[in-house]
């Protein structure tokens, strides 16, 4: 695919920049110029097809002015241009105030942005080699979100830029069972790369989406925030490339700043998809925005404030770490106030490599809604398919190894739902029996025979035995070595 090596030779020509250390840098600084380009071409398309239409970007800033021609500015001049001009330029951008405003898109990607390059002459190769892609050829188009899918897919393996990124299986399968359609307002709260956004874009398009006007209504009831700026602009340059030309809705933002009860009912969603970061701890102050949930731990807060936000008969998926199903306190708290509040009608339990490599910490998907109290919880436990021992980068999780889940599911409905050797139902005086611990496991399991502990014991203590002989034996042979 011509895309995928023009994007690899790109990536070659930055390995050479001093200024470029590491993975989520080449990422962030692809991104950026990326974005440039892709707003360019379709503001070209725009102005020839929208009387009256104009950039947001000033003229001498758009990537046609500087960037267009292969023999155009390098070296010194071009690098100077980029941090002296260009960025604090667009940095800068004075916003117009009017529903839709582009220019807030570019101000907010550049906000945080950064140029790590230090060769002019460098850029200029790369700049000359971003401009083989036409972004406003369909085919290309297609193409490039294919691999920026991957390439989103690399910041697994790109230190801690990997905790933004969800497999795509599951925002894909989540999407799927919460079923959005075309003007439901549909938010994530920490949105990361925009993987659930374009799962749900991808649901809607192939199930509901027939006309320009259903088109319009889908994208006009999206909404995300995204705290951090390599995924913010990641996520918007995601939108861009799924043809939405105002993705002013992802909100450079951190969702959590606002009190709970100053969200009020005009800010209620109909559907929530998110993995909000688990693990994290929200900055001093923050819990003060949560009175009933004081607690600095991220995923605790975002759960609390997607409660709030679901309008009635509102529904969630949400990805969630093992300790929120077993954890006491205000862990305790938050979940009687979920059943109390919603319907949390299924947990999938996912293995412990599905986000492999950057955690290996059991995950689970809960599925609830808002407006009437939780009276069942059914468990479904996704397993590894058969003759493989774990996920892995290699193998990861897909798509349809999630198709038993969908066929277990019983529609929107959940109808005909049974127990079966990987799903189970628990009810909700169980649960509240058990202290609101969710962390149940399989009753259909079989517990693996580990033996007699006073034999393993033994065996231990014999195997030990052995290992001390043979160190000992290690130990003579080279000291007689070095005495030659």
């Amino acid at each position: 695919m011509i895309i995928r090596t023009t994007v690899k030779s790109i990536q070659d020509i930055m390995r050479q920049d001093v200024g470029i250390d590491g993975d989520a840098q080449r990422i962030s600084q692809l991104t950026w110029m990326f974005f440039l380009k892709i707003i360019d071409d379709q503001d070209q398309e725009l102005e020839l097809t929208r009387d009256g239409y104009r950039s947001p970007i000033p003229k001498q800033y758009q990537w046609r002015s500087w960037a267009a021609d292969p023999e155009g500015v390098t070296g010194e001049p071009l690098l100077n241009f980029i941090n002296d001009d260009l960025f604090p330029a667009l940095k800068g951008l004075k916003l117009t105030g009017k529903p839709g405003d582009r220019r807030r898109v570019v101000r907010d990607v550049f906000e945080d942005a950064y140029n790590y390059m230090k060769s002019g002459h460098l850029i200029r190769q790369v700049v000359n080699k971003i401009n083989q892609i036409d972004f406003n050829n369909l085919d290309e188009r297609r193409h490039f979100g294919e691999f920026y899918e991957q390439l989103l897919n690399d910041l697994q393996s790109a230190g801690n830029a990997g905790e933004y990124y969800t497999p795509r299986a599951v925002t894909a399968f989540m999407a799927d069972r919460i079923d959005p359609h075309p003007g439901e307002i549909l938010l994530d709260p920490a949105c990361g790369t925009g993987g659930f956004l374009t799962c749900a874009i991808r649901h809607m398009e192939k199930n509901y989406v027939r006309t320009p006007k259903q088109r319009e209504k889908m994208h006009g009831s999206l909404r995300a925030v995204e705290k951090k700026q390599l995924p913010h602009m990641l996520c918007v340059t995601n939108m861009l490339l799924h043809g939405i030309e105002d993705p002013s809705f992802v909100r450079h933002d951190n969702t959590l700043a606002r009190p709970l009860i100053s969200w009020g009912k005009e800010e209620r969603v109909d559907i929530v998809l998110t993995n909000p970061p688990f693990g994290g701890r929200e900055e001093d102050g923050i819990e003060n925005n949560f009175p009933t949930f004081r607690t600095k731990e991220t995923a605790d807060l975002f759960l609390a404030l997607i409660v709030r936000l679901l309008k009635p008969d509102g529904r969630a998926a949400v990805v969630l770490p093992d300790g929120t199903l077993f954890g006491e306190g205000v862990k305790t708290r938050l979940k009687e106030h979920l059943m109390e509040e919603c319907n949390l009608h299924t947990i999938v339990r996912l293995p412990n490599s599905v986000f492999k490599p950057y955690a290996s910490i059991g995950t689970n998907l809960l599925f609830f809604e808002k407006g009437t109290p939780t009276r069942d919880i059914w468990f479904y436990e996704h397993r590894v398919p058969e003759g493989q021992k774990a996920y892995s980068m290699t193998k990861p999780i897909r798509l349809e190894h999630f198709q038993d889940c969908i066929a277990w599911w019983g529609g929107n409905e959940r109808n005909g739902r049974m127990e079966t050797p990987q799903a189970w139902r628990v009810t909700a005086e169980e649960v509240k029996g058990r202290g609101y611990n969710l962390d149940i496991k399989n009753p259909h399991s079989v517990a693996d025979d580990h033996g007699d502990p006073k034999t393993l014991l033994a065996d231990l203590a014999a195997a030990e035995a052995e290992t001390a002989g043979l160190r000992d034996q290690l130990k003579a042979i080279i000291a007689e070595a070095l005495a030659r």
